[in-house]
């Protein structure tokens, strides 16, 4: 604020002697007055004084009096207020939207420039990403600093990657900006069992300015158009939304012609195209519970996982078949020497928010041929000898660690800390996938062994790499939760799969070839911290 103020002539600093005396007779005291205003919204309000002219210059186009132009004597300027108007919005302009309420209190002529709405619209494009003709607002009366401040500017924590809290099933909404409005898009894997088909979407909610008052939120919500919502941000990474009208979410053929309708859209069949009884059961169970929320609901923030050139393949959302759950949405991240699943859809068994597999990439695999590889007992032993291998790995780290710590304490040592060797142990890790890729063909055959049930048959019959890793599993309700082994197989850059020995099945995922705006996490860190804040809500 001080440099701006000596930039521009105004306080008690060097700025004020840089002032010529005709400067200081024609504006007065009306330059120098500070204003306190620091919202985006007032950016550019105030009351009318003797520099309309100058503003009316900027919107219209008219030209400067060579006065305006240079300074006393024909001189460079040395103060902003002597630079022209239309230079001075091309300069506030390329400053963030942010900043604007500040520079607004500096004085009354720079309040007054930030009246002009090429500056806002430039803040609405570059920001946010706006490309509308925002001149066709100039019909409804509603200016490009309100659809910046009223619903931008203030709307803008919500924009980004949720999880909704609907018990286990979670969820996966992305709200965006889309043209003049804001729409929260609630993300649904593709129909069972075709993982490979696109993602479907469809509006949660959206929120617009209708009058210059204030923006207005609807519920998306059914099948009756929109209607009155409301959208509450209960703290930081975290809002909710509520439905006014829940009418209008109900269908005149009551609970039967609803459920109906859900099934086809959620499912993609009609109930007498489901013959197992226990899957009728889990989609039953799924409209009941999901119904009941009619659309106010809570959501949480979550992060893209980051990535770095060590990756086996590039981490991100993929979609998975768990059998009678049909598809659900799971979370590929790495953490050094291990690969993480977290699933941000779940089911009455394992719930969205918990780490549903878990890769050990210091423990690769090397398949056998493909007739060996029909065998399941024989891929069952090999998997069972690397699980045995890994268990005796664990306890002499445990023994080595508690070894140190006594020797450390003996020498009245402080101790070392345990991160050197966990870097050792990424290190380790990485060089053995390393290794395993660079020992391994670019690809090699590949089949199910006898007796694994697939939901799709039409899984790669090539692999690249394989991993010893473990998948949990539980009753229903998330009892007696337990990590078995199985093996992680990885296809290709945007598919991977996983045998799950104990259920003797294969799950196939597949990439989400979507660009999500505003889902990067800041840090590994946060990225850390919010899958334990999504696990622990699940437990």
């Amino acid at each position: 604020m001080a440099v701006c103020a000596r930039l521009c002539g105004v306080g008690p600093a060097r700025g004020c002697r840089r002032r010529g005396a005709a400067r200081e007779q024609r504006r007065g005291n009306a330059d120098s007055e500070p204003d306190t205003d620091t919202d985006p919204e007032e950016a550019g309000g105030g009351a009318v004084t003797e520099d309309d002219e100058a503003a009316e210059r900027i919107e219209g186009g008219r030209p400067l009096p060579p006065s305006v132009e240079a300074g006393p004597a024909g001189r460079a300027p040395l103060s902003l207020l002597e630079l022209p108007p239309e230079l001075l919005v091309q300069i506030f302009g390329s400053l963030p939207g942010t900043d604007l309420p500040s520079l607004a209190r500096v004085c009354t002529t720079f309040r007054r420039i930030l009246r002009t709405d090429t500056i806002w619209r430039r803040r609405c494009r570059e920001e946010y990403g706006v490309c509308e003709n925002l001149r066709k607002l100039e019909i409804t009366g509603v200016s490009c600093r309100d659809v910046y401040a009223k619903l931008l500017h203030r709307y803008r924590h919500i924009l980004g990657l949720w999880q909704p809290d609907i018990g286990p099933y979670g969820g996966l909404l992305n709200v965006v900006v889309d043209g003049l409005f804001i729409i929260g898009w609630m993300y649904l894997p593709p129909h069972d069992p075709h993982v490979d088909d696109p993602m479907r979407f469809k509006p949660l909610f959206r929120i617009h300015l209708m009058e210059r008052k204030c923006a207005t939120v609807e519920c998306m919500y059914g099948h009756k158009g929109p209607h009155n919502g409301h959208i509450q941000i209960v703290k930081k990474d975290e809002f909710s939304t509520k439905c006014n009208q829940t009418d209008h979410h109900r269908m005149s053929g009551g609970r039967q012609e609803e459920f109906r309708t859900w099934l086809r859209e959620e499912w993609g069949r009609t109930l007498e195209d489901i013959f197992h009884e226990h899957m009728q059961e889990l989609i039953l169970m799924k409209f009941i519970y999901t119904s009941q929320y009619d659309n106010c609901l809570t959501y949480r923030r979550i992060y893209l996982p980051p990535s770095s050139p060590q990756d086996l393949i590039q981490p991100g959302l993929f979609k998975g078949t768990y059998g009678s759950h049909g598809l659900e949405i799971v979370m590929l991240s790495f953490h050094g020497k291990k690969a993480k699943g977290t699933k941000i859809t779940g089911d009455p068994n394992i719930p969205a928010g918990q780490q549903t597999v878990e890769i050990d990439l210091a423990h690769p695999l090397q398949l056998p041929d493909i007739e060996t590889l029909r065998d399941f007992s024989e891929l069952s032993r090999m998997v069972l000898e690397v699980q045995e291998q890994v268990r005796r790995e664990e306890q002499e780290r445990e023994q080595r660690q508690e070894e140190q710590e006594h020797s450390q304490q003996a020498a009245s040592q402080p101790a070392s800390p345990l991160g050197g060797e966990g870097a050792e142990g990424g290190e380790t890790a990485a060089g053995a996938e390393g290794t395993t890729q660079d020992k391994a063909p670019a690809s090699q055959p590949f089949v199910l062994p006898t007796g694994v049930i697939s939901r799709n048959e039409d899984y790669p019959r090539t692999c690249r790499v394989c991993f010893y890793g473990t998948g949990l599993i539980a009753g229903h309700g998330f009892t007696s939760p337990e990590r078995t082994p199985g093996v992680f197989v990885l296809f290709d850059d945007d598919r991977f799969g996983f045998i799950w020995l104990e259920l003797k099945s294969f799950s196939l995922y597949s990439r989400i070839k979507v660009s999500f705006q505003n889902a990067q996490a800041p840090s590994q860190e946060a990225f850390d911290e919010m899958l334990k804040n999504i696990q622990f809500l699940a437990t």
